[in-house]
C-alpha cells in the first residue's frame, strides 16, 4: 500500500517528516476552508455514508486493515471524535481500545507489549483512544523516564508502525489540538453539568499546570514519528464540527486510496435458484 496521494480539503496540518514545526504556529480555532454550518453538516453525512460503504468492503475483502490513533491533551475531544466518526459503521468490523495507566503485568514487559494485541486484524478498523504514544508523553512530562529512553522509544514506535504497514495495515495518527482557554471552558462545563461531572477528576487540574511541558512533548513526538507511510495530522479542534469533518475527510480519502473490494463469488451465480 502507498500513502494517500492527494490531500483532502481540510484545515488539518500534516506533519512533514524531518521538517521542524511548532504547535504554537497552528491555530486550534481554525476552520478554513470549510463552508458554513449547514453545508458542513451535509458534507459530514456524505462522508459517513462513504465510510460505512468502505468499511463494509474492507471487512468483506479481508486483506487490509486500518488503524486510527487519537492523541490529545485532557478534554481534547477524543471520545466525541471517535463516536461521531463511527456513526453508522458496522461495529462488527471495528474495535476501539482505550489505553489507561499500565498494569503491573504490563509494566513487566516492553512498552509495546500491551499494544500489539489490539492492532486491527485483516478486514477491520482499529481505533486507539490514547495509545503507545502515552509512553513518550505522560512518562516524559512526569519524569518517569530519562531523555535517552523516550528518544529510543521514538525509533521503536516508528519500527512498530512500519511493521504494521508492511503487513497491510494503514496507520493514520491524529493529534486533536485545542487551546488552553478552550480546555478551561471544557473543564468548567464538566463541573457545571451534573451529567458530565463523572468525566472530571481533581487530577485534571494538576495536569493542566503541566500544559507547556505537554505541548513540547507532543510537538517533539509528532515530529520524530511522522513518516510518509504513517502520517501525523494536527487537527484544529476548538470547533467540534470542523474537527469531525477534517478527520472524516482524511479517513475517507485513505480508504479510497486503499480501495477495498469485496471478493468475487466462488460459485456459478447464474446456476443458483432460490425457490
Amino acid at each position: 500500500m502507498t500513502a494517500t496521494s492527494a490531500a483532502p480539503l481540510t484545515p488539518a496540518v500534516r506533519v512533514q517528516p524531518g521538517t521542524p514545526f511548532r504547535l504554537a504556529d497552528i491555530d486550534p480555532a481554525n476552520t478554513e476552508p470549510f463552508p458554513l454550518k449547514k453545508k458542513l453538516d451535509k458534507r459530514l453525512e456524505e462522508l459517513r455514508e462513504q465510510l460505512s460503504d468502505y468499511q463494509e468492503n474492507l471487512y468483506a475483502e479481508h486483506r487490509q486493515s486500518l488503524l486510527l490513533v487519537f492523541q490529545a491533551i485532557d478534554t481534547g475531544g477524543k471520545d466525541g471524535t471517535i463516536r461521531n466518526l463511527l456513526t453508522g459503521v458496522n461495529p462488527a468490523g471495528v474495535e476501539v481500545t482505550s489505553f489507561k495507566t499500565p498494569s503491573s503485568e504490563e509494566l513487566n514487559h516492553d512498552f509495546l507489549w500491551r499494544i500489539h494485541p489490539h492492532t486491527p486484524g485483516r478486514g477491520h478498523i482499529g481505533v486507539f483512544n490514547r495509545s503507545h504514544y502515552e509512553d513518550v508523553l505522560v512518562t516524559r512530562v512526569h519524569g518517569l523516564i530519562e531523555p535517552h529512553t523516550w528518544q529510543q522509544r521514538y525509533q521503536d514506535i516508528t519500527n512498530f508502525e512500519q511493521l504494521l504497514t508492511r503487513n497491510g495495515t494503514r496507520v493514520l495518527k491524529f493529534f486533536l489540538h485545542i487551546s488552553k482557554d478552550e480546555q478551561a471552558r471544557r473543564l468548567q462545563a464538566r463541573l457545571d453539568n451534573p451529567k458530565k461531572r463523572w468525566k472530571f477528576e481533581p487530577g485534571d487540574l494538576v495536569e493542566r499546570k503541566l500544559w507547556d511541558a505537554y505541548q513540547v512533548a507532543f510537538q517533539e513526538a509528532l515530529a520524530a514519528t511522522a513518516t510518509p507511510e504513517c502520517p501525523w495530522y494536527v487537527i484544529p479542534a476548538n470547533n467540534k464540527r470542523a474537527r469531525d469533518l477534517a478527520i472524516a475527510e482524511i479517513v475517507v480519502a485513505a480508504l479510497a486510496d486503499m480501495n477495498p473490494q469485496p471478493p468475487a463469488a466462488t460459485f456459478d451465480v447464474a446456476a443458483q435458484v432460490i425457490e
